[in-house]
């Protein structure tokens, strides 16, 4: 292998890189980034500071797309993305997925409608691929740009309101799932209260050379910590929030994946996305399988792969994620089973390595706390 082939490997660094190093931070690779795991106070108490104050995460592994267009575009989102774009509010934010033909989730994304357009977060993993069938949907009368000038961090806790708002005025009137353009450091930022914990918290997009300054002051004007991706893992988990490439992919529709909430009314009834038959179908007649939350008994954690039996020893589906759930005290995990056996309370058994261990199909989410509505 060549120099340049062996350059070409190497993962990419976001502009924070060097300030986890300094706080300790154990690297790993993940979607194509040297990003952090874990910092020295390690997983468990970095949830559970998450949980009681304040944490910082990096997130600017993620694409954000930036398409800049009128109300003439929305057909053609409509098309790949079941969302009602005219009756979305300016500066709100709505979860939705990227659909193939198949009624397969390609992507799971936010969305956000500015008054320039529209900006949409999408999995680091999936973002090059995401934006081609975008393209390709949207032709070439819009811009669409993947904005790699700009760094992404979540401030998640119930005191990370107490901390912006020190720093950005007024900013505690947002509320969950909006936005809005607030000044730091004479520049535009655009601030969501939204996250992936299942806590209060805001997403600022920030221009990569004043994101360490922006994480230093947060810092410096609260007990925040920085958090990795272990924590943020255990956090969605706790929260039954999906992980892309795990709880759902391309061969799971929206319906299987327990997300049809996320499509609005309108769609559900007439259709107009891809995949919108099967969608519709499954929606009306039931899924063979569905998404749920499983609570394995005793301490043995069942991981992703994880095969689950009815209790007359017939297999009805698999784990998909599974760890420790700090705040609930045990093992938590999500997984597929066949719909028929998805009722909350019905008894399972997951069998781990050699193990055969109880559990319970469980409602989702394993912990939840009410977001900011004003």
């Amino acid at each position: 292998m060549s120099a340049a082939n062996t350059e070409l490997k190497q993962p990419n660094k976001t502009s924070l890189y060097e300030f986890h190093k300094s706080f300790g931070a154990k690297l790993v690779n993940f979607a194509g980034y040297e990003m952090p795991i874990q910092y020295q106070d390690g997983i468990i108490q970095e949830h559970t500071h998450t949980r009681n104050s304040i944490g910082i995460f990096d997130v600017s592994h993620m694409g954000q797309l930036k398409i800049e267009c009128s109300s003439s575009i929305f057909p053609y989102l409509e098309k790949i993305i079941p969302l009602d774009f005219s009756a979305i509010e300016n500066n709100q934010s709505k979860y939705s997925f990227l659909l193939n033909n198949n009624g397969g989730i390609e992507d799971d994304l936010i969305v956000t409608k500015v008054d320039t357009g529209i900006k949409i977060v999408l999995n680091a993993a999936c973002k090059d691929n995401d934006v081609k069938i975008i393209k390709d949907s949207i032709g070439e009368g819009f811009t669409a740009i993947l904005r790699d000038d700009l760094s992404l961090i979540a401030i998640q806790g119930p005191k990370a309101v107490d901390a912006m708002q020190k720093i950005f005025k007024d900013i505690s009137k947002l509320n969950f799932m909006y936005g809005n353009y607030f000044e730091y450091n004479k520049k535009k930022v655009f601030i969501t209260r939204s996250g992936y914990t299942g806590e209060d918290g805001f997403e600022v997009s920030i221009k990569n050379e004043d994101v360490q300054e922006l994480t230093q002051d947060i810092m410096r004007v609260s007990d925040a910590k920085l958090i990795g991706l272990g924590a943020r893992d255990s956090l969605r988990l706790e929260a039954g929030l999906c992980l892309y490439g795990h709880d759902i992919n391309s061969k799971t529709t929206p319906v299987e994946g327990a997300l049809s909430w996320a499509i609005p009314k309108n769609k559900k009834e007439k259709g107009g996305f891809l995949g919108d038959k099967i969608i519709l179908d499954q929606i009306k007649k039931k899924p063979k399988k569905i998404r749920v939350g499983i609570k394995p008994e005793g301490k043995i954690i069942a991981r992703e792969g994880t095969k689950i039996f009815s209790n007359d020893q017939k297999e009805i589906g698999h784990i998909t994620s599974g760890g420790f759930g700090p705040s609930v005290n045990g093992p938590i995990a999500m997984g597929y089973v066949d719909y028929d056996q998805s009722q909350e309370g019905t008894r399972v058994v997951l069998k781990v390595r050699e193990n055969m261990v109880q559990g319970i199909i469980s409602k989702l989410p394993f912990y939840k706390k009410n977001y900011v509505k004003n």
